[in-house]
């Protein structure tokens, strides 16, 4: 019997409810030459009786897992597939009718190419389609591919999925960021702007574990980016304090539960491996009684001019002038840090040393999507900037600094720039982002420490 040019696979886990529709969306296609398997991952609904119902098609495989997870069961896809080429179809979402037509084509007619998506409609749990998600073009109209296609829905060489040793399973969790990181560092990869198939949108959703997702994107970044971080070195930390200015005057000596702001801060820097230096800069001698306490000769003062803190003074200056203390090549990075965000972690610091040796941009920047509606005026009043459309790319998506760190190539200090050209972004959660600037935000960050100590406890 010859191979099939594709394999389809599906996972299931308790998704009875939606899984006819998506089988049947496969059964519909206008391209015929492929196979399907049903994966059925201990699944306690009807998945199983739904999936007999396609038992004596002859294009239909069907197999039980035992509960083994979503990275585990496309490594047991891979190993069964016999396509050349292999995608992965949700349970809950529908392919659209031209989807394996158009995909396979690309890639026949591309073999330099390993990897290629579309876009797609988003549809609610009763099958109302609300919106069109497109990406600009990859390496023409979008040069930072930092951002990943959708886990599923994405048509892959099977050979260039075994090259790159199959997914991840030690993570616990794939939402296509580990393929895509894997694939598109190695390979050549595509995009199609066609709305191919209907990803639905609903309360059980795979994807919406979103700290753990967060998470196995973390550990991913980290893992691809330490090659290109030795590359970047030194890595120097910086925390810029000042003895006026602030709503308090020398706030970085401010407790929360009975921790300064600059201990909180030194300890969360030093608290990383990837960070060769850390440097507090200050127009005042009074924090070195802090550093004092530890014990770590990464630790470093660098003393400013008062004219440095001002307001309305650029930091650039003066972390031109450490980069060149301690990167005379400026070969390494600096990551900005502020006492005023005082939640942040260790991990998010890393987050954007990573994120910046991962994207190879000039800089990386915590952010938090705006959700809600910004307006700019016009001749004719207030106009929209991130109007709710139905169809919109990944270019219409309104974000802010989230203030809580920076990181930045120490080559663009020496331009004058902060960021330089290509500024990656990676988002913040919302309790790291809480930043200090009054007197009332200062007893908010110690009512919050005070619940969190309460918590765990």
């Amino acid at each position: 019997m010859t191979a099939p040019k594709i394999t389809v696979y599906m996972p299931s886990h308790n998704y009875g409810r939606y899984l006819s529709e998506a089988i049947e969306s496969v059964l519909k296609q206008t391209m015929q030459d492929w196979e399907l398997l049903l994966i059925n991952d201990n699944s306690s609904d009807n998945t199983q009786e739904i999936m007999q119902y396609y038992a004596n098609h002859p294009k239909i495989k069907i197999f039980q897992t035992p509960g083994i997870g979503l990275p585990s069961v496309c490594n047991f896809a891979l190993k069964h597939a016999q396509g050349e080429y292999i995608i992965r179809l949700d349970a809950d979402d529908i392919f659209e009718e031209n989807i394996l037509l158009v995909l396979s084509h690309y890639l026949d007619i591309h073999p330099e190419v390993a990897l290629v998506f579309p876009d797609y409609y988003l549809f609610d749990e009763n099958g109302e389609i609300y919106a069109h998600e497109q990406r600009k073009k990859i390496y023409t109209a979008n040069h930072l591919v930092d951002i990943p296609p959708h886990g599923a829905c994405t048509m892959v060489r099977s050979e260039a999925i075994q090259n790159v040793n199959g997914y991840r399973e030690d993570l616990g969790m794939q939402d296509g960021f580990d393929l895509w990181t894997k694939i598109s560092t190695s390979y050549k990869c595509a995009n199609i702007n066609l709305p191919l198939f209907y990803y639905r949108r609903h309360g059980n959703n795979l994807t919406t574990n979103v700290k753990r997702i967060f998470n196995a994107r973390q550990q991913i970044k980290k893992d691809s980016a330490l090659e290109k971080l030795k590359q970047l070195k030194p890595v120097i930390a910086v925390i810029p304090i000042r003895e006026h200015y602030d709503f308090r005057h020398n706030l970085w000596q401010e407790e929360i539960n009975g921790k300064s702001l600059l201990t909180r801060d030194i300890e969360v820097c030093l608290g990383s491996s990837h960070i060769d230096y850390v440097v507090v800069t200050s127009d005042t001698t009074a924090p070195l009684y802090t550093l004092e306490e530890f014990d770590d000769p990464r630790l470093k003062f660098i003393h400013r001019e008062h004219a440095s803190t001002l307001r309305t003074a650029s930091i650039v200056p003066t972390l031109e002038r450490i980069a060149k203390e301690f990167d005379p090549m400026l070969n390494g990075l600096t990551i900005l840090r502020y006492i005023q965000s005082p939640f942040v972690s260790s991990n998010t610091l890393e987050e954007a040393i990573c994120h910046l040796a991962y994207s190879d941009a000039d800089s990386a920047c915590g952010v938090q999507v705006i959700e809600s509606t910004l307006f700019k005026r016009s001749q004719y009043g207030l106009i929209p900037l991130n109007e709710k459309k139905e169809f919109y790319s990944d270019f219409d998506i309104i974000y802010k600094d989230s203030r809580t760190c920076l990181a930045t190539k120490n080559s663009n200090l020496i331009k004058g720039t902060l960021t330089g050209p290509s500024i990656a972004y990676f988002e913040v959660s919302t309790a790291e982002c809480f930043f200090m600037s009054s007197e009332r935000d200062l007893k908010i960050a110690n009512m919050l420490e005070e619940k969190s100590y309460d918590n765990v406890n």
